[in-house]
Formats: C-alpha cells, sequence, structure tokens
C-alpha cells in the first residue's frame, strides 16, 4: 500500500511524539531508569555510598600497614623493571605510617586555624550586614564538631 509523503510524515511524528515516550516511561518502570544504567554483578553502584557528614571509619592499624607496604613493593617493583634506583620498601613504610599517625595532630591544628579564620570572615561579613558576630571560639567548635572532629 503506498502511503503519501503527508501520511508518512504524519506516522513518524506521532510515534516520536506519543509512543516512543511511553515506551521510555514503560521501561523506567520497570528497569529502574538510568539509576540502574550500567549496573550489574561488578559495578560500583552496588556499594552503599557514605553519609554526607559521617565521620569516616577507623581502618585496623595492621590492615593499614599491610595495604601501605604491598603499594610500596609494587611501586619498588615498577621502579626496578623501569631501572630507576630501588626503593627502601621497609624505610618507606615505617615514615609513611608515621606521617598517618604522628601528623594528625598538627593537621588538627592546622584545620581549627583555618576554620577559626572562616568564622572571622564571617562575622565580618555579619557585622557589615548590621547583625551581631558570632562568638569566634564557640562557632570553630560548633564547625569543628559538624565535621566529626
Amino acid at each position: 500500500m503506498a502511503l503519501s509523503v503527508g501520511v508518512k510524515a504524519t506516522a513518524v511524528l506521532i510515534f516520536t511524539g506519543v509512543v516512543a515516550p511511553l515506551v521510555g516511561l514503560g521501561l523506567k518502570r520497570v528497569t529502574g531508569g538510568w539509576d540502574a544504567y550500567g549496573g550489574g554483578a561488578f559495578a560500583i553502584l552496588r556499594d552503599s555510598p557514605a553519609r554526607k557528614g559521617a565521620a569516616p571509619q577507623s581502618t585496623d592499624p595492621a590492615i593499614q600497614a599491610a595495604e601501605v607496604r604491598q603499594m610500596l613493593e609494587a611501586k619498588a617493583e615498577r621502579r626496578k623493571v623501569r631501572g630507576e634506583p630501588a626503593l627502601d620498601v621497609e624505610a618507606e613504610s615505617a615514615r609513611l605510617l608515621a606521617a598517618a599517625d604522628g601528623g594528625s595532630a598538627s593537621h588538627d591544628e592546622e584545620l581549627r586555624t583555618e576554620v577559626r579564620q572562616l568564622v572571622i570572615a564571617r562575622n565580618e561579613r555579619r557585622q557589615r550586614a548590621g547583625l551581631e558576630p558570632l562568638d569566634v571560639e564557640a562557632e570553630t567548635d560548633r564547625q569543628l564538631a559538624g565535621l566529626g572532629l
């Protein structure tokens, strides 16, 4: 059956304007739409995301040391294959683990200083807006508590 150009154009417009969106909505309801796209047995989507604002989970020091050593051994092997100087895995591992343990106090103090500077800047903006300033130390403590520190 021969169809005129106008009838063919109308059929295409009806299909793309009505039928295709209905099929898309139906598939979304059945499969979950783009939320499940790329999912599968090995997809990262299966891992539950960390909650925002939650404190990071502590890691067992033995597991952390083993993982650091494993990564350093791989790094040393890559350097050896490329002909670069050898890497002392034991010394580097001790240095990295000591920095992770001992460096937290200085990082905490740096973070406190930075948050305090932000609170002071907020106070200056509040004063320009005609609002009363916040207590700097109390607001700094509140901000750090909100970060889980």
